[in-house]
């Protein structure tokens, strides 16, 4: 795809133009990568404005999960050197939930392990919850995994607005990836969550072996199923995972990713996650690419960003935070 093409296409995406498949294919495979990047900073520009989208997680249930997706240290089916827990303490959770509302962060998350919370650990999930809300105006989203639509209803009416389940890969590259379970299923637990009003956050991974195609094949999925927020993950190949010792991703790769996932994605919070300080060099470009949130501070099982230096370098390319 030639600069104007890439042009062209950019404004009649900002006129409401959902592209196509040849054409995402065109973006991925052009000689023009700076341009396509600027083209999508630009589409971030102007849907979401300068306003980056701050959230924080918190590990509440951590390890020996039941299901075997060949990325994560938390699988039963791994042998990794990761703290295990039944339940976060309620006053951890609540003072870092106020911490980091206090330091900028809009939105902070529970997510635990396993196939899906079951109904007595969601009432202490329930009760950090409501304790957050006690004390700080932040928002509240959740990370359970395939939880049902009347467990769903109680996050709900809990005040929980966002609910978060990646799709992680393609379709086409799932049973690749993750057997215990099928993408179906989050896809109903997705349905089942907007259909109690909850907002979809639900992404992928980026770097565990699939093709060019299959990541846009992803970004495509996600219009369908309306995400409102993408975390872009980039895997972090931890030593006694599957996918241990995996090649990295190229410079290309990660930046020609998120300006797709903008491309196809234009309305959506297009969010740095998991795996991003694998890539600190490239933060600043990654800025300027389509990026509009970030999950900042620690992460699930590995340490993260701090909170302030981030805001400093968001800031420092023209966002608010």
């Amino acid at each position: 795809m030639t600069k104007q093409q890439i042009f062209d296409l950019t404004q009649k995406v900002k006129n409401g133009y959902k592209i196509t498949e040849a054409e995402a294919l065109g973006l991925m495979n052009t000689s023009e990568k700076e341009t396509f990047y600027a083209a999508a900073n630009d589409i971030r520009k102007h849907f979401c404005g300068n306003n980056m989208d701050l959230c924080s997680i918190v590990n509440a249930k951590s390890g020996k999960c039941s299901e075997n997706c060949k990325w994560c240290s938390q699988s039963a089916y791994h042998k990794t050197d990761i703290e295990t827990y039944q339940i976060i303490d309620k006053k951890t959770a609540v003072e870092e939930a106020i911490s980091n509302r206090k330091q900028g962060v809009k939105r902070y998350s529970l997510v635990t392990s396993g196939h899906a919370a079951k109904d007595k650990e969601l009432d202490s999930y329930l009760e950090i919850y409501k304790e957050i809300r006690e004390n700080s105006d932040i928002q509240l989203c959740a990370s359970m995994g395939l939880l049902n639509k009347a467990q769903l209803q109680r996050l709900k009416d809990a005040g929980i607005t966002h609910y978060h389940c990646n799709l992680e890969t393609a379709p086409s590259y799932f049973d690749k990836v993750c057997t215990t379970h099928t993408m179906d299923e989050k896809i109903q637990t997705i349905k089942w969550s907007q259909e109690v009003g909850i907002s979809t956050c639900s992404g992928g991974i980026i770097g565990m072996g699939e093709s060019m195609e299959q990541r846009v094949e992803l970004a495509f999925k996600l219009r369908e199923i309306g995400s409102y927020s993408i975390p872009v993950n980039f895997l972090n190949p931890v030593e006694g995972t599957a996918l241990q010792g995996t090649k990295p991703l190229t410079d290309d790769e990660v930046l020609s990713s998120i300006a797709i996932f903008r491309f196809i994605n234009p309305k959506a919070n297009i969010r740095l996650a998991g795996g991003r300080i694998l890539y600190r060099h490239l933060q600043q470009r990654a800025l300027n690419a389509g990026i509009s949130a970030s999950i900042v501070g620690d992460l699930l099982t590995t340490t993260g960003s701090n909170i302030q230096e981030d805001i400093r370098d968001f800031k420092k390319e023209g966002f608010v935070c």
